[in-house]
């Protein structure tokens, strides 16, 4: 283990480093488990002991706030914690005029939307490290993000596994069907989808439909219901086999199966997060609930009963994607997913945090077969390795 730690600070350093060689302005891009946290906070550490000045930690929450503060004593930085503002991404918005030596931004990603991008333009930030599992893919924050930060050094995920910078992981992809019911609703939901579609530019409704909700003045009536009809049918497919009902059953029944792992779990909206609690609750299996909606006192005593062993399995939607340490889990389901490559890096990595190669973070993907899901789930696992497809629950339990 010491030999694989020393491996871990060894390269990053070397991200410290080529981010130095670059005029200390850059972007770090690597996968989950890598230590991105540490290379930041020894970017603020060593330029505050050798400058005077303040420095600026942006992280995704604000639950992150104390946990990158401890971070800083735990590493040995204690000493230049009180000249450092560590604020989330909502908070640091309305900062204006303000001086840094150096800042920091964590999961950059979420600091491109257009709502925080004033961090960067109303503030002078002399040397600017910005950090994100993988480069955005949409282009627009992509441009961004190299404009203001041009990635300095980038390892994969599989190179970081490559490397022994974290445990080795594998991926069962197992298809769900719909209920009768769902089928229905989704045919009919697809229906709608293909018509506007031809409505709108079978090759450019998505770009058509765009320019119409930007600019709705210049826009007909007919124009403007077509582009409506057209996100709604989108946001119709995705809610049914996100919220499929046999993703519920069939995560209690691997619960049950497998009472010697402690799982985590990812919903794709928090009533459906809520239900999968309840059924794994109903099954008798020790549960929490971790996401948005709840009080941050319920929420920091799910993660003390999971890294207690309280509870076997936590179920989450979106708030543990980013910056979580969750100890000791060795299974994730992920029920609720997009097309987005970073999303399924960031809960792959949940798993992936012991450099250990003798234990292995196993990932099951459960996706409704033959529907727009399929195709998300091929995109967003297009840059991973060591994936299974397995059809249906029975072969894999």
């Amino acid at each position: 283990m010491t030999n694989l730690l020393q491996v871990k600070d060894t390269e990053q350093r070397t991200a410290l480093r080529s981010w130095a060689k670059a005029g200390y302005k850059g972007s770090v891009i690597a996968g989950t488990g890598f230590g991105k946290s540490r290379v930041g906070i020894m970017a603020v550490g060593e330029l505050l002991r050798r400058n005077e000045g303040r420095g600026l930690v942006l992280v995704p929450t604000n639950q992150l706030q104390d946990q990158f503060a401890d971070e800083f004593g735990k590493w040995g930085y204690d000493d230049v914690l009180d000249r450092v503002d560590i604020l989330c991404y909502q908070s640091a918005c309305k900062l204006s005029g303000e001086t840094y030596t150096v800042t920091v931004a964590d999961e950059v990603h979420l600091g491109l939307s257009p709502v925080y991008r004033t961090i960067f333009t109303d503030n002078t930030h002399s040397k600017l490290l910005c950090m994100t599992a993988t480069l955005p893919e949409e282009p627009e924050y992509r441009t961004l993000l190299v404009n203001l930060a041009p990635p300095v050094y980038t390892i994969t995920l599989d190179e970081c596994v490559a490397k022994g910078l974290v445990a080795p992981y594998k991926i069962n992809c197992i298809a769900v069907e719909l209920t009768d019911e769902e089928r229905k609703e989704y045919k009919t939901a697809n229906n709608m989808f293909v018509h506007y579609k031809y409505k709108l530019g079978q090759f450019d409704a998505f770009n058509r439909a765009n320019q119409i909700l930007a600019n709705p003045q210049s826009a007909s009536a007919e124009d403007k219901k077509n582009a409506a009809m057209f996100y709604k049918a989108i946001r119709d497919r995705k809610d049914i086999v996100q919220k499929a009902h046999n993703k519920i059953l069939y995560t209690a029944q691997i619960a049950k199966a497998m009472p010697d792992k402690k799982i985590l779990t990812f919903g794709g909206s928090n009533e459906f997060t809520d239900a999968m609690h309840a059924e794994i609750t109903n099954e008798g299996i020790p549960a929490a609930r971790y996401h948005s909606k709840l009080k941050t006192k319920e929420k920091n005593q799910a993660l003390k009963d999971f890294r207690d062993s309280t509870v076997k399995v936590l179920c989450s939607t979106k708030a543990l994607n980013q910056g979580f340490d969750v100890h000791d889990a060795n299974l994730g389901i992920i029920c609720g997913l997009d097309s987005k490559a970073l999303q399924m890096i960031q809960r792959v990595g949940r798993l992936l945090r012991l450099s250990d190669k003798d234990k292995v973070g196993e990932v099951i993907v459960l996706y409704v077969k033959d529907s727009q899901e399929e195709k998300w789930l091929q995109n967003a696992i297009k840059n991973l390795s060591n994936i299974s497809w397995i059809d249906g629950i029975s072969s894999y339990i």
